[in-house]
């Protein structure tokens, strides 16, 4: 396996790999708000790449035997002018997306894709990294744990 930087060839893989964690984010949404959109496919890594352009980012893509297994964006946070009123403000990366394909799972790929985003923030002097869990995805939050990630923000939610 190795590790690369995204290139357009690879985009329908992408677009793949992105729908395969949508359709796993909505089978353990225990609200059942998470749907896919009949856009989704075509319009989300687009999103994502672009996202990815404007902020000072990667995208990583792990290949095998041509293939792409997995994936990892990261971005660096862009600070508005009063951020420092009530926050230090480091400088900081964000992954925004992290998805390897069922068929491999636990098999290092995923520490493989963090560690080379990892390694790019670091070059880039951010101070933290922040990634958003899905509450409900516990095999994401023990990998997260497991890297040495920890929670510093909880978002709550109720049905009205």
């Amino acid at each position: 396996m190795n590790i690369i930087e995204y290139e357009d060839k690879y985009l329908e893989d992408v677009r793949d790999l992105l729908v395969e964690l949508e359709e796993y984010i909505i089978s353990i949404d225990m609200d059942h708000l998470d749907h896919l959109h009949p856009e989704y496919r075509d319009k989300m890594a687009l999103v994502d790449l672009k996202d990815v352009k404007e902020n000072n980012g990667k995208c990583y893509l792990a290949v095998s035997d041509n293939k792409i297994v997995g994936l990892i964006m990261g971005t660096i946070s862009q600070y508005n002018e009063y951020d420092y009123l009530d926050y230090k403000c480091p400088k900081r990366g964000v992954i925004t997306e992290l998805v390897v394909t069922s068929k491999i799972r636990s098999n290092g790929v995923g520490q493989a894709l963090i560690s080379k985003m990892e390694e790019y923030f670091k070059l880039m002097k951010c101070e933290y990294i922040l990634v958003d869990v899905f509450g409900y995805n516990d095999m994401a939050l023990k990998f997260y744990f497991k890297q040495g990630y920890h929670p510093r923000m909880l978002t709550t939610i109720k049905k009205l």
